[in-house]
C-alpha cells in the first residue's frame, strides 16, 4: 500500500498520544464508515506510541480471529513500519512479532476474540496496551478481560469498529460514555481516507441500502428493521443462462423437522447463478426424509453435472457422512449469520450473485425474511429462512472474494435493510 498523505482525522489518530490537548486520554475510539482509513493509521500510531513510551514490554493486537488481524492489519502495517526504520521480526507459529528501534524492543501478541471462551487465552498476561480492531465483533468478556490485562503504568487502550445497532454494549458502555471513560472519540467517514478515489467511494455508496447504508457508508449506529433484503426484486430475476457453466457447486441447508433447501450454482465469468433448487418441507408433506433420501435428491439436482463441491450446514454431521460415502467433495459452511447476510447483500447488489426465476422457494423467502423487532442485538426471525441460509452459506463460503475455507473432504441490507 502506497501512502502519500494522511487526512486531518487520520493525523489526530497518529498524534493524539503526543499532543498536549489529547495525550491525557487513556483510550482512543475510532468508529465510522467502511474504507474510511481507520485501521492502518490506528496500527501505525499504536506501534509508534508503544516504542516511544516503553521498552521490554508486551502488547496485544486483537481481532475476531488471528487470521483477520493478519489480513486486515499486519499485511500493510509491517511493511510500512519497516520503511519507517523499525526492525520487525514476525514469529507466525507463536502468533507474535517483535519491534525494535533506538535500542528498544517490545513484543506484540496476536489474539482472536471469536467467542466467550477466547477470554481464557489472554488471562495471565501483563500488557502495556492493546489494540482491538473491529471490537464490536468480539464478545464483551474477551474485550473486558483484555482491557483488564493492561495494568502497566501509562497503559492505553485502542478501539476501532464499524457501527452496529444502538443497543450494542460497546456503543452504550464506551462510545456514549467516552468522556466518563477517559476516551478520545473520533468518528470517520469515507472522506477521511485520502487514498479512496471519488469513483471508488461512489461504488461503495451503491453497494449498500437501508440500515446497511446508514451504518457502513454514513457510519451511524442504527437498528436494522423490516425485510433483510429489502432491495431484492423478484421481477428482476432472469431465466437460467443457456451457456455452459465453468463450475458447479451445490449449497445445502439441512433439515429434518424443518425444511431442507439445496441450491445448484453455476459460475460464468465472475458471476454465480442459482439456476435450480430442491426444497422439502416435512411438515407440509407429512413425512420426514432420511439422510439417504436427501442425498438422492441432491444427486438428482446435480443432474449428471460435475459438482466441484457441496457446501453444507456445518451442524449436519450425519448428512455430511452420507455425502462422503457417495463420493462428494464437501465443505462445511461458514456460519456467521450477520457476516453472511452482509456478504450476501453485497454480492446480490453487485450482480455477482444472481437468483434465477427457476428458484421459486428462494424468491418466496426473500419476500418474507425479516429482522426481529425490538431485539437488543441484530437477529433474524427463525422462519422462512431455509433457502436464505443455503444462499448465505454459499455466499460467505464460496462466492465472497476472500471466502472459502479449507475444504473438509467428507469424500472429497436493511431492519429497513441490514465487510
Amino acid at each position: 500500500m502506497k501512502i502519500t498523505r494522511f487526512s486531518p482525522q487520520q493525523r489526530k489518530v497518529l498524534l493524539w498520544w503526543c499532543t498536549p490537548q489529547t495525550c491525557g486520554y487513556e483510550a482512543v475510539i475510532c468508529d465510522g464508515a467502511v474504507r474510511s482509513g481507520k485501521t492502518l493509521c490506528m496500527g501505525v500510531s499504536f506501534v509508534c506510541w508503544a516504542m516511544a513510551r516503553f521498552d521490554a514490554r508486551s502488547f496485544a493486537l486483537c481481532g475476531k480471529t488471528i487470521g483477520s488481524v493478519r489480513r486486515n492489519l499486519l499485511h500493510d502495517l509491517l511493511p510500512l513500519l519497516r520503511r519507517l526504520g523499525f526492525t520487525c521480526r514476525e514469529q507466525r507459529t507463536a502468533n507474535q512479532f517483535t519491534v525494535s528501534v533506538g535500542g528498544r524492543t517490545n513484543v506484540f501478541y496476536l489474539f482472536g476474540g471469536k467467542d466467550e471462551g477466547s477470554a481464557d487465552l489472554i488471562q495471565g498476561l501483563t500488557l502495556a496496551g492493546t489494540l482491538l480492531d473491529e471490537v464490536v465483533l468480539m464478545p464483551r468478556s474477551f474485550v473486558e478481560q483484555t482491557c483488564a490485562r493492561c495494568s502497566v503504568e501509562g497503559a492505553k487502550l485502542w478501539f476501532s469498529c464499524n457501527p452496529e445497532g444502538p443497543e450494542h454494549w460497546f456503543y452504550r458502555e464506551w462510545i456514549c460514555r467516552a468522556q466518563q471513560r477517559g476516551a478520545l472519540y473520533l468518528h470517520f467517514t469515507m472522506h477521511d481516507n485520502p487514498s479512496l478515489s471519488d469513483k471508488v467511494r461512489r461504488r461503495y455508496e451503491r453497494m449498500f441500502r437501508g440500515s446497511f447504508y446508514r451504518r457502513f457508508v454514513l457510519g451511524e449506529w442504527v437498528a436494522a428493521q423490516g425485510l433483510v433484503y429489502d432491495f431484492f426484486q423478484p421481477e428482476c430475476c432472469p431465466p437460467p443462462p443457456q451457456e455452459e457453466m465453468e463450475q458447479w457447486v451445490i449449497s445445502c441447508d439441512y433439515g429434518t423437522v424443518n425444511p431442507a433447501s439445496f441450491g445448484l450454482w453455476g459460475k460464468k465469468g465472475e458471476v454465480w447463478y442459482r439456476v435450480a433448487e430442491y426444497y422439502y418441507d416435512s411438515r407440509r408433506e407429512g413425512r420426514q426424509k432420511t439422510d439417504e433420501e436427501y442425498a438422492r435428491a441432491l444427486l438428482k439436482l446435480a443432474g449428471g453435472r460435475s459438482i466441484h463441491k457441496v457446501v453444507v450446514d456445518p451442524s449436519a454431521a450425519s448428512f455430511i457422512e452420507v455425502l462422503r460415502r457417495q463420493g462428494f467433495r464437501v465443505m462445511r459452511a461458514e456460519n456467521d449469520v450477520l457476516r453472511g447476510i452482509r456478504v450476501t447483500a453485497r454480492l446480490l447488489q453487485a450482480g455477482t450473485l444472481v437468483i434465477c426465476n427457476s428458484c421459486a422457494d428462494a424468491i418466496r423467502e426473500f419476500g418474507l425474511y425479516r429482522w426481529e423487532e425490538d431485539a437488543a442485538k441484530d437477529r433474524v426471525r427463525k422462519q422462512d429462512d431455509h433457502a436464505m441460509d443455503d444462499i448465505r452459506y454459499f455466499a460467505a463460503t464460496v462466492a465472497a472474494p476472500q471466502g472459502g475455507r479449507t475444504p473438509v473432504f467428507a469424500g472429497s441490507v436493511s431492519r429497513s435493510s441490514r465487510t
